[in-house]
């Protein structure tokens, strides 16, 4: 027969039994709990999203959705994302010394995203993209959650059939897909401070119709222009994974450009640019008067100087502007986790595609992007940011490693081998968000001085009997703008017309680059997606140098208007 315990024991027992009880759900409970704080930035408040009238909206909206949203025979959606993008812009632009245009806009413009299916397999394929529509510009939530029902009910009708797309597609193919078609992403709360346009337009104003004024001191001068945009853009990102985001993101961009045209019809161009991540980081007006002289100086020497008649083969040193466009376009556009098109074998898109833990460079240098590095060397950098376009949290991504191609960049897009975000889904309003880079920095082991790059230029040449080298000061994609020799006999430079670079390719940049500069410059590029790349100059030891053979433009049939004022 049994016996009882005492009451003290049964006292115990139940005491025991809800501490274990209690300790089992806190250890359930921990990781989601700890995730929550880890995503959850001090200095931004959880209230505050609600403290938000646009977000507030969002989020009310995206809840009845969630809830609501079925079509008989369709699945549910297992996804859906909004994101707002509040736009607010200054644009002037002068030519010729007078102003043309200048303007202030505010757009709204909403992008919502329905997924149906899955994580392996989902719609997001063809008209599955996700719709599009501009957003009311005040705070109304009643506007804002009418705009938001229609487009989640034309997102979800355009999702179930790109899905049976989709599987169509997919059926040609006997193998299936080695990754999934989307990546899940923790949840993120972070409540950015707005950004807003706070500036003077008169001074701006002033400052490129003297710019352009210019023009005057030089009649040979076809066109001079110059203009100044300023833009502040808030995002506001909600998401059915539970992700809830402000970011606030301002730029500010300066150019001059001029044209001209040689005797024989060469059209000769100039367009320096300036692009900052603050309003005190642009040029002063003094400083971009002097900027425009130095553009209307040059397209008059470029007039005069000689062609390049020979083909050359031999070294050619790159400024760190120079370098900063070839790194962007040949590293930096190669180095993204594009999805290739169904059925095709290769990892990603581009010259890399096949490149993964293969040499792309020497083994001497090294690349990194990294969107969390927010200023380098007193400057801001305008590709800096703390979360994608996909609520995903940025993060430093080695994508060249002693040579070695040992990453990609990626959003929430997987590619093979390569499973999940790694913080670089980038979009411009309204648009879809794609891998791009943020803030790509290019270093090298042992870099050494501009002059010591020359040095060891003039010293290749010399080893091969040339009698000059060359040094490309200005790109444009990719060929040379301003282009000079370098002489072996005393190191003179002579400003030469006219050349492309034959075979500049990711090949040459593994094979032939052989030393880099210390010299870093911040080449801030402020375009829908603004990026950054800090990259040195660089010396290859070997490139082919030769005559355009585009054809030349015919000169004006007769001259220009008289420069001086007629009454």
């Amino acid at each position: 027969m049994r016996m009882k315990a005492p009451a003290k024991q049964a006292h115990h027992l139940r005491y025991w039994l809800l501490a274990l009880a209690a300790f089992l759900l806190f250890v359930c409970a921990f990781p989601a709990a700890a995730q929550r704080k880890d995503k959850l930035p001090p200095s931004h408040s959880a209230a505050s999203a609600d403290a938000d009238p646009i977000l507030h909206a969002m989020r009310e909206e995206l809840g009845r959705s969630k809830a609501n949203i079925k079509m008989d025979n369709v699945p549910a959606p297992y996804y859906i994302e909004y994101r707002l993008s509040d736009v607010e812009e200054f644009e002037a632009e002068a030519a010729f010394g007078a102003l043309r245009q200048s303007q202030r806009t505010h757009q709204r413009f909403v992008r919502v995203v329905v997924r149906v299916g899955d994580y392996k397999q989902d719609s997001y394929y063809g008209a599955g993209l996700g719709a599009v529509d501009l957003a009311p510009l005040d705070n109304d939530p009643i506007a804002l959650r009418r705009q938001l029902w229609l487009a989640t009910d034309q997102a979800y009708k355009q999702a179930s059939e790109a899905l049976a797309n989709k599987k169509a597609v997919l059926s040609q193919f006997s193998k299936d897909q080695p990754f999934d078609d989307f990546a899940p992403a923790p949840a993120i709360e972070s409540i950015a401070p707005l950004v807003t346009l706070k500036y003077d337009a008169k001074p701006w104003t002033e400052m490129i119709e003297k710019a352009t004024a210019l023009f005057r001191s030089d009649p040979k001068i076809q066109s001079l222009t110059a203009l100044v945009r300023f833009r502040a853009q808030n995002q506001y990102f909600v998401n059915t994974e539970g992700t809830i985001t402000r970011q606030g993101r301002d730029t500010y961009f300066a150019t001059i450009s001029g044209s001209t045209q040689a005797a024989d019809g060469m059209r000769l161009e100039r367009s320096p640019y300036f692009a900052a991540g603050t309003l005190r980081e642009l040029p002063s007006s003094e400083k971009f008067l002097s900027e425009a002289a130095k553009v209307v100086e040059t397209l008059k020497n470029l007039r005069e100087a000689p062609q390049v008649e020979e083909e050359y083969r031999g070294p050619v040193l790159f400024s760190s502007d120079a370098s900063a466009d070839i790194f962007a376009g040949m590293i930096g556009e190669n180095v993204l986790g594009r999805r290739p098109k169904p059925g095709e074998s290769a990892r990603t898109e581009g010259a890399f595609a096949s490149s993964y833990k293969s040499r792309v460079l020497p083994t001497f240098m090294t690349v990194t992007d990294d969107p969390t590095l927010k200023t380098f060397d007193g400057k801001t950098l305008v590709g800096s940011y703390e979360i994608d376009d996909e609520g995903v949290r940025a993060s430093a991504v080695p994508v060249v490693e002693n040579g070695e191609l040992e990453n990609y960049l990626l959003g929430r897009e997987p590619i093979r081998d390569f499973p999940a975000s790694n913080g670089h889904g980038r979009a411009a309003p309204a648009q879809p968000p794609v891998p791009s880079i943020g803030v790509l920095i290019v270093k090298a082991k042992d870099p050494v001085s501009f002059e010591e790059l020359k040095k060891k230029l003039i010293d290749i040449c010399r080893e091969q009997g040339k009698p000059y080298g060359y040094f490309a000061d200005t790109l444009s994609a990719p060929n040379p703008r301003l282009l000079f020799r370098v002489y072996v006999s005393d190191g003179h430079e002579e400003l030469v017309r006219g050349a492309v670079f034959n075979e500049l390719d990711v090949r040459t940049l593994r094979n032939d680059l052989v030393a880099v500069g210390n010299d870093p410059l911040v080449s801030n590029r402020a375009n829908q997606i603004s990026t950054t790349v800090i990259a040195p100059s660089f010396l290859l030891d070997e490139l082919e140098v030769k005559r355009t053979d585009a054809k030349n433009a015919k000169l004006p049939e007769y001259p220009p208007p008289d420069l001086t004022s007629s009454k």
